[in-house]
């Protein structure tokens, strides 16, 4: 294993998980107000509807999807009699479809950042950074399993990425099984982990501030104040 290689594949995804774990906890302690998705929906909501909806329901299912193929372990798919042929004809059909309605979101997402000046004047650093980065993880997630995958590559990340990610969580890092992945997976992999690096300090905060308390908050209630006769 070269340097590069140990960089790339322990010390690198080590300080990135580090910085989302700790920056989290920070930015939570020192910027609770700031904790939001600074909506720009009244600046512009007709093109943000479409690319919302689309990147939304589309990254859910993308997160399954990496959940069942990364975290959830081979054998035990074959534990539950589910062949390598079911699993990848569900990662490509289904995966892909969820990954084109992200990709489709994504993209009209980014253009209406850039082309809506209201909203380009409004945009900080980390927002363009963060919209950018999400752009190409998930254009090489998209192009790993349709382009590659699904035209007959013969790279199985169930075998290589998936136990070593679990072996990063772990503490038993094994980067030999990634250090010869194909490009387009490395990169993919190297560009989340950068996201997951800078996410405690983007706008992507919000999307642990579920509003379950609104179940059960009451109302606010406005009266009129009457002037007071002098």
């Amino acid at each position: 294993m070269s340097l590069l290689d140990q960089f790339l594949w322990v010390i690198y995804p080590y300080l990135m998980l580090t910085l989302f774990v700790v920056g989290h906890i920070y930015r939570y302690n020192t910027d609770q107000f700031g904790w939001s998705a600074k909506s720009s929906e009244f600046l512009e909501s007709k093109r943000l509807r479409w690319g919302s909806i689309l990147f939304h329901w589309g990254i859910i299912f993308v997160f399954f999807g990496h959940v069942a193929g990364i975290l959830v372990p081979k054998p035990f798919y074959e534990a539950i009699g589910i062949t390598d042929e079911m699993y990848h004809f569900g990662a490509v059909w289904f995966g892909g479809a969820a990954g084109a309605a992200t990709v489709i979101g994504v993209l009209l997402l980014l253009w209406r950042r850039l082309s809506v000046r209201r909203i380009f004047r409004n945009s900080s650093k980390s927002d363009f950074l963060a919209l950018f980065l999400l752009t190409i993880v998930i254009l090489t997630g998209f192009t790993n399993t349709v382009g590659y995958t699904a035209t007959g590559g013969t790279f199985d990340y169930r075998d290589t990425i998936g136990p070593w990610f679990r072996g990063i969580l772990t503490f038993r890092p094994l980067p030999q099984l990634v250090s010869d992945a194909p490009l387009g997976f490395q990169i993919h992999i190297i560009t989340a982990l950068l996201l997951f690096g800078i996410w405690p300090f983007t706008r992507l905060v919000h999307v642990w501030s579920v509003p379950l308390t609104y179940l059960n908050r009451h109302y606010v209630v406005y009266r009129r104040m009457r002037a007071k006769k002098i």
